[in-house]
């Protein structure tokens, strides 16, 4: 048995593997927060996201934009002021040092880009370090991230016919905890989350579906979202929620709200996005997502608690 997460102190969160890291969030009872941060962006002053994120209350920091062959995170180093300017980053020892300045699990977002997508807008084209090919996959494991989110940015083509492959993939090359599903549409005509869609992609082997948090797309209600949680869970999966479409700086009263009502549906875990900041989600509505779906004693210990404990 592994401590529950919401409670766990960094030595012990540090060497969970995937199954340990999902069984710890299991535990928590719904309590756990993801942030999502966009590493390369240059923020307050000359720190990385993921440590503002962590000082406000999130459980694990999630890494997007980041490109595996030239991974660059804003303010790793001291002296990056300017991030294009900084010498190139190694991939593990760069990981390895986020994780020890945060003291939390640290995520990469891949993107499964679909062939020839059925497109709303015009396709947006990314880099290749941030596609979820087999190559980018084995650079995550060996990069030493404790999970991954198989999902898409906006307008980038992702579609779930592709995540299932690129869950497939990720179970034969990556140790660490599988997280899979579409936020928002990332640009593509076709339903997000569905019963179908969540058993696929478990039975693909991802141990976390990712379904839109309720209030966040439409048409996506409570009892679409209780119905993805009821089958993921007798599947043995656990299901996080995301606010993804840029609600993340709709104001503390609002994501409360969504927060709950996600609770309410039975989700594991809740992830709020990068995009109200341009990097991340600003500080008080992150900790008041914390405070509505844990209460002030866990926000207060999850914020207060040493990384050297």
């Amino acid at each position: 048995m592994v401590k529950r997460l919401l409670s766990a102190s960094t030595s012990e969160v540090m060497q969970f593997n995937g199954q340990e890291l999902k069984e710890s969030i299991k535990a928590s009872e719904g309590r756990i927060i993801v942030s999502e941060n966009i590493v390369t962006q240059e923020n307050l002053d000359s720190i990385t996201t993921a440590e503002i994120a962590a000082a406000f209350g999130a459980d694990m920091i999630l890494c997007n934009r980041l490109d595996v062959y030239n991974p660059k995170i804003f303010g790793l180093y001291p002296g990056e002021r300017d991030l294009y300017s900084a010498p190139k980053h190694d991939g593990k020892a760069s990981i390895a040092r986020l994780q020890k300045l945060v003291g939390r699990p640290i995520g990469i977002n891949i993107e499964p880009i679909g062939d020839h997508p059925n497109m709303m807008e015009n396709q947006i084209s990314i880099l290749p370090g941030c596609t979820a090919s087999e190559a980018v996959i084995k650079k995550t494991e060996e990069m030493g991230f404790q999970f991954m989110v198989l999902t898409g940015n906006p307008g980038t083509g992702v579609t779930n016919a592709e995540i299932a492959h690129s869950i497939a993939l990720a179970k034969t090359y990556f140790s660490g905890l599988i997280i899979a599903g579409k936020m928002h549409a990332s640009g593509v005509d076709e339903s997000l989350m569905s019963e179908e869609t969540a058993k696929k992609f478990i039975n693909a082997g991802a141990d976390v579906i990712l379904a839109p948090a309720v209030g966040s797309i439409p048409g996506f209600d409570e009892a679409a979202l209780k119905a993805v949680v009821q089958v993921v869970h007798r599947a043995g999966g656990l299901v996080m929620s995301a606010i993804g479409t840029s609600q993340e700086g709709s104001g503390s009263h609002v994501l409360q709200d969504m927060a709950i009502r996600s609770k309410i549906c039975g989700v594991d875990m809740q992830h709020v996005g990068d995009s109200a900041w341009g990097f991340e989600s600003p500080v008080d509505n992150l900790y008041a997502v914390s405070k509505a779906i844990r209460g002030e004693r866990h926000t207060i210990q999850r914020m207060a608690r040493s990384i050297n404990r």
